[in-house]
């Protein structure tokens, strides 16, 4: 199990219940060393701990530090690939943000546990030992995610059981691969829309909320939002893409003020796309953007992204619509 011409693979630990350990008074915290973690004979492993945190504690700075690092080092052409450990709360945000700034050919793969390294059966050495395998064989995946043995590309994977080892799946979707044994079968390779133009940086400086739609919601948080400076706002609508008529009303008022909207579906199966006349059509109608199959989470990411980027509204409209192929 060896990387092109022997290349090494490059872990990053950032903390989470992988590197997690019970205290005297039975609460879980993080408390394992990066060098601890890892162990993949076969496979020449360098290891650099850039934090020690749960992944429901980090920053959106931080998540960006995580996805900053990993694609300057996935860029080194003695990295075959790179592993990240991190909390499992929070790993496809981060994980899709390293998406977004990884150039074509390299592979992240994201891992982490939902057993803490306290208990005889924790799932993070199995899972390290997956992630390890892949980064070195499979280059040009993208960012991804293997937990529980499989392959989720970062684009579709979200965390579906509060519990469970596998609690990672791609609604609507599936894995792009496994890892049985010491081998590692793919199925098929994510495909990646571009996002970065060459040298560019990303900066998630603008504010974007997630406002949820729900039966009765009468539009006060995306008032809220508009209120606190918010430049962006993701709908995470009902059903393919609609909404209650008092967010409507607000979301139209947020769209002429010169803010963005991204409407996602807050069903895990399916895309959100305009339908209903007085629902997700009239959301189209008055400017709002769909997000196809991202998540909200994910799409709270790209549209500040996109704000960040671009100063003009309408400038970062096209951007998205080209990117999510609307």
């Amino acid at each position: 199990m060896t990387g092109p011409t022997g290349a090494r693979v490059h872990v990053i630990t950032t903390g989470g219940t992988i590197a997690s350990r019970p205290g005297r008074d039975g609460a879980v915290r993080v408390a394992v060393q990066g060098h601890d973690l890892v162990s993949a004979a076969g496979v020449r492993v360098t290891v650099e701990e850039l934090m020690l945190a749960h992944s429901f504690d980090l920053t959106v700075a931080e998540s960006l530090r995580i996805a900053e690092r990993a694609r300057a080092v996935a860029g080194d052409p003695e990295v075959a690939g790179v592993v990240v450990t991190h909390g499992t709360d929070t790993m496809e945000e981060t994980a899709y943000l390293t998406d977004l700034l990884l150039e074509p050919g390299h592979t992240v793969v994201f891992t982490g546990a939902q057993r803490h390294a306290g208990l005889p059966d924790s799932d993070g050495p199995r899972n390290i030992a997956d992630a390890v395998r892949v980064a070195a064989e499979a280059g040009g995946l993208g960012a991804v995610i293997v937990m529980a043995q499989l392959v989720h590309a970062a684009r579709y994977a979200t965390k579906s059981h509060t519990l469970a080892p596998d609690a990672y799946s791609s609604p609507g979707v599936g894995p792009v691969g496994h890892v049985h044994g010491d081998r590692l079968h793919l199925a098929s390779r994510p495909v990646r829309s571009p996002w970065l133009t060459p040298g560019e940086r990303v900066s998630l400086e603008a504010r974007v909320d997630i406002v949820p739609a729900y039966l009765g919601a009468d539009g006060v948080h995306v008032a809220a939002s508009r209120q606190a400076g918010a430049r962006g706002i993701v709908l995470e609508a009902m059903g393919a893409g609609n909404a209650t008529p008092g967010l409507l009303a607000e979301i139209r008022t947020c769209l002429a003020e010169g803010m963005l909207v991204l409407v996602s579906s807050r069903c895990r199966q399916g895309p959100a796309t305009p339908i209903y006349e007085s629902g997700g059509v009239a959301l189209q109608r008055a400017g709002a953007i769909f997000a196809g199959t991202l998540t909200a989470p994910k799409a709270r990411l790209l549209l500040a992204a996109a704000l960040s980027a671009e100063r003009d509204p309408r400038q970062a409209a096209a951007r998205l619509s080209a990117y999510l192929g609307a």
